[in-house]
């Protein structure tokens, strides 16, 4: 948080600004990069589930789970296995690919 020295008034980072500032860290660079297939994911799944209307609620019901797994998931708390990834991808009416790309 930084301070406004005018005003007084503590003015708050977006995560664009806080971003940039933690950039400039080698460290976090290579962890960031790190957790890039993580964040590919939760945001391919966020984005499937909006695109075909349904709540997380909904989701979970048509997956035989609970909305908090869902929500976990689409938070990046949790680590999904192939066979939750399938039953997500039916549940949303969609083919599951997975892809190993040369660097």
């Amino acid at each position: 948080m930084r301070t406004d020295s005018k005003i007084n008034r503590k003015k708050f980072y977006t995560w664009e600004e806080h971003k940039k500032e933690l950039m400039k860290d080698p460290g976090f660079i290579r962890a960031y990069q790190l957790l890039q297939p993580e964040f590919l994911i939760t945001r391919k799944i966020i984005e499937a589930r909006i695109k075909n209307g349904v709540t997380q609620n909904q989701l979970a019901k048509k997956m035989g789970t609970k909305q908090s797994a869902i929500s976990r998931l689409e938070s990046g708390n949790a680590n999904p296995s192939l066979n939750f990834l399938k039953k997500l991808a039916e549940a949303l009416d969609s083919r599951l690919e997975i892809r190993l790309l040369p660097r």
